[in-house]
């Protein structure tokens, strides 16, 4: 028999001693859905042993423009010199369709990318949300693993994803502008229901006074989501650009985490875990689906009936969950 290409001990010892040559390759590996690497992965991971609390895991996200990738390399640059480790992910929603990541992540934080006590990753989405939870969350495990105690986890857009990345980190914090009406949008879209912080950026020059009003009427609008006795989410100004700002973002997630405590951190890690299984299995089934012969027998058929009108897409889906228990 031949000799894996990848040996998942050695990897994981290479991670461990903070070689970034094999952390890139690991996450290479628990990315990738080859089911023989899916097993490989899987032994790595074992070897890499559980997740540390000490670890913060941080999510970001905004609407399109508001400067993540600027916020996060100051956030970033200020984090490492203080003497933290830090580690970026940056998931895609683009690659649903190329099931690769494309972001130039490295050509946007480019101070950050060259960082010795940084480490930058696009993560791919690999084509589902429980491609995101899956890839996502085994690479913020390599990450801890090799000793980076700060994990930012970069969204693009405002969706579904957020959601997803929001179930995996201890705090999320959302990123928006003065004058985009983001506000009641945020609402409309849940957003600010699952937002731990939120900092109102580029409040610079002469835009820091509409930024200050923006985090007011943003204040005011939480109000009407968030209940008494709840963590009622700071809504605070900062400049990425000029780094004005960003420590104190900082110490509001510090403060969101000191609310939580160890003990409701550690319930919310394994919530978390819990609802990463379930997220496990039905891309785990959506990837049997794929491979399925009986589904890939009917795949045309059922393509060129529901094209022409021939079959509604109830009875079609009825196909092919019938041709893939087959098996």
């Amino acid at each position: 028999m031949a000799r894996p290409q990848v040996d998942p001990a050695e990897l994981a010892a290479g991670v461990r001693e903070r070689n970034r040559a094999a952390v890139s390759r690991a996450i290479t590996l628990v990315e990738s859905s080859k089911v023989e690497h899916r097993v490989l992965a899987r032994e790595l991971l074992a070897s890499l042993g559980s997740s540390t609390p000490s670890c913060i895991r941080v999510g970001i996200s905004g609407v399109p423009g508001v400067g993540k990738s600027t916020f996060i390399e100051a956030l970033g640059t200020h984090l490492t010199s203080q003497g933290h480790r830090v580690g970026v992910l940056a998931v895609d929603p683009s690659s649903v369709r190329t099931g690769g990541s494309v972001l130039g992540d490295k050509t946007r934080m480019a101070r950050l990318a060259v960082d010795p006590d940084a480490f930058i990753r696009p993560s791919p989405a690999a084509g589902t949300l429980g491609g995101v939870a899956r890839a996502t969350a085994q690479a913020m495990a390599v990450l801890e693993a090799a000793s980076y105690d700060v994990v930012l986890v970069e969204t693009v857009g405002v969706g579904q994803s957020e959601v997803t990345v929001a179930g995996m980190v201890d705090t999320f914090l959302f990123l928006t502008l003065a004058r985009t009406g983001d506000q009641l949008q945020g609402i409309k879209k849940g957003i600010l229901e699952i937002a731990d912080v939120i900092a109102v950026n580029k409040a610079d020059g002469d835009r820091e006074g509409e930024a200050r009003s923006a985090a007011r009427e943003l204040a005011g609008a939480l109000r009407l989501v968030h209940g008494k006795g709840e963590w009622a989410p700071p809504v605070v100004t900062c400049s990425g650009l000029t780094g004005t700002g960003v420590e104190d973002v900082w110490q509001r997630v510090l403060g969101h985490r000191e609310h939580l405590t160890l003990d409701g951190l550690a319930t919310k890690r394994a919530e978390q875990q819990l609802d990463f299984t379930w997220a496990l299995v039905r891309d785990e089934l959506d990837q049997r689906l794929r491979r399925s012969a009986g589904v890939a027998r009917v795949r045309q058929e059922v393509r060129a009936a529901v094209l022409s009108g021939e079959l509604a897409a109830p009875a079609a889906a009825d196909l092919i969950l019938a041709a893939y228990d087959e098996r």
